[in-house]
C-alpha cells in the first residue's frame, strides 16, 4: 500500500526545499514533537534527488507551542533526516508559502523556531526581510569547544587535517565556521575542508561552513559546506553569520551584500552583540505535484 501526499516545490537562490502544507498534509497526521523519527524517513525520501522529489530540506508549518506569541512553527529537516534549528533561505520561502496558503494573514508576523522567534517580513515585491535575532557569539552556546576560545571567537587557529585553519564560528541559531580565505597561505579546498570542518570535535554539533573571499568592503563572495547537506547553492543563515564575521573583523560595513553561488542576499547589521541582523533577498516557487510514498519508506502511515 502506497500513501499520496501533495508537495510544493520552492527555493531560495537555489537552495531548495520540498514544502508540505502541514501535518496533516495528504491526510498525514504527523506532529513534530510526537513523530520525530517518521518526519526523519520522510525527509530522507522526499529530499533524495533520484527516488524522491529533490531538495536540501523538507518544511513544513505546525501549530505554535505558544499561539500568544508565535504566529506560526517552522520545521526544518535537512535532505539526510537530521534536524535544522533554522534555515534563512528556507525561513524565506516558508514565510511566502504561509502567507499565500492563508496560514497567516498579514505580511509581518512572528515565527516559532528552534532557534527562537523569528520575524519575517514579506515586502510589497514579494521578496522576505527576515528579522534573523542577535547573532550567537559565546563559545558554549554555538557549541564551539575548542580550548582556550573567547567570546567573541576570532581567527582561532584550529588544527584540521594537515593546517592550522584560523576559524571565526558564529551561530544564527545554528553553528557556522567562516573561513576567510585571504588569511591564509593558499586557499583551502572547500571539498577537502568542508567534511572536516564540518565533523571537527570542536564542533559538538557539527557546523556548517563557509568559505568567504572579500571581494570588498560591501561583498562578500561564500562558498558554502552545509551540515548535513554538503555543499549548497546559498545558505541566509550562513550569509548572515558571514557578514557578522566580516563586520566584527573590519573586513565589511553594516550594509554589506553577500554573493552566494545562487544569487545575492543582504545583510544589515550595526556591529553591537545584542542588535539584530537582517536579511533580505527572494523566495520563488518552482512546482507543485504529488508524490506516492512507498510504505517501507513511511510505514507509519499505513493503516
Amino acid at each position: 500500500m502506497r500513501v499520496k501526499i501533495p508537495f510544493t516545490k520552492m527555493h531560495g537562490l537555489g537552495n531548495d526545499f520540498v514544502m508540505l502544507a502541514g501535518p496533516e498534509a495528504g491526510g498525514l497526521s504527523l506532529h513534530p514533537d510526537r513523530d520525530r523519527e517518521t518526519l526523519e524517513k520522510l525527509a530522507a525520501f522526499l529530499c533524495d534527488r533520484h527516488f524522491g522529489v529533490g531538495a536540501d530540506g523538507l518544511i513544513l508549518p505546525a501549530p505554535p507551542t505558544d499561539a500568544s506569541r508565535f504566529d506560526t512553527r517552522f520545521v526544518y529537516l535537512n535532505s539526510d533526516g537530521t534536524w535544522a534549528e533554522m534555515c534563512g533561505n528556507g525561513i524565506r520561502c516558508f514565510a511566502l508559502f504561509v502567507r499565500d496558503l492563508g496560514l497567516v494573514d498579514k505580511d509581518a508576523f512572528t515565527v516559532e523556531t528552534l532557534a527562537g522567534p523569528i520575524s519575517p517580513r514579506i515586502n510589497p515585491d514579494r521578496t522576505v526581510t527576515v528579522d534573523m535575532g542577535a547573532p550567537i557569539l559565546e563559545p558554549k552556546q554555538i557549541p564551539f569547544a575548542a580550548e582556550g576560545a573567547k567570546t567573541p571567537v576570532q581567527r582561532h587557529m584550529l588544527p584540521v587535517l594537515d593546517k592550522d585553519v584560523p576559524v571565526t564560528p558564529v551561530s544564527m541559531g545554528n553553528p557556522h565556521c567562516l573561513v576567510f580565505q585571504g588569511e591564509l597561505p593558499e586557499a583551502l579546498e572547500p571539498a577537502v575542508y568542508g567534511p572536516a570542518l564540518e565533523k571537527h570535535a570542536a564542533f559538538p554539533a557539527k557546523t556548517n561552513v563557509e568559505f568567504v573571499e572579500v571581494i570588498n568592503s560591501r561583498h562578500l563572495k561564500v562558498t558554502v559546506w552545509e551540515r548535513g547537506c554538503g555543499f549548497t547553492l546559498a545558505c541566509g543563515t550562513g550569509a548572515c553569520a558571514t557578514a557578522v564575521g566580516a563586520i566584527m573583523l573590519g573586513k565589511a560595513e553594516h550594509d554589506v551584500n553577500v554573493e552566494l553561488p545562487g544569487g545575492i542576499l543582504r545583510i544589515q547589521w550595526d556591529g553591537q552583540p545584542q542588535s539584530h541582523v537582517m536579511m533580505s533577498g527572494p523566495a520563488t516557487y518552482v512546482f507543485q505535484g504529488e508524490i506516492e510514498i512507498p510504505a517501507e519508506v513511511f510505514p507509519p502511515v499505513v493503516v
